[in-house]
């Protein structure tokens, strides 16, 4: 996956498209991603333990990884990923619109 836990991203489909945030989890093997304040969904909860009062909360839930794209560094757009090798051998991810490194 072309995403990574921190990385900043911005929704391009559904219907949270156009929000951006940062990746608080990725989950490679179902193919999606946690986004900060985005697909935000209510769960109702018994009172327990740790909530007494109960009730219902809000939270965030995942989001497949093809709805999400890298926000460029520059612009703060969309932008794809590639991949280069620097002098010192070492392979990182660029963004393909500003040609900035991610990593």
């Amino acid at each position: 996956m072309r995403v990574k836990t921190g990385d900043k991203v911005v929704v391009i489909a559904g219907k949270d498209k156009a929000k951006s945030g940062r990746v608080l989890k990725v989950f490679p093997k179902e193919q999606r991603v946690l986004v900060e304040g985005v697909n935000i969904v209510k769960r109702h909860s018994k009172p327990s333990a740790a909530n007494p009062d109960g009730g219902i909360l809000e939270k965030e839930a995942s989001i497949h990884v093809s709805n999400v794209a890298i926000a460029d560094p520059k612009t703060g757009g969309a932008t794809r990923v590639g991949f280069k090798f620097l002098e010192d051998g070492k392979k990182v991810r660029y963004a393909k619109k500003s040609g900035e490194t991610l990593d």
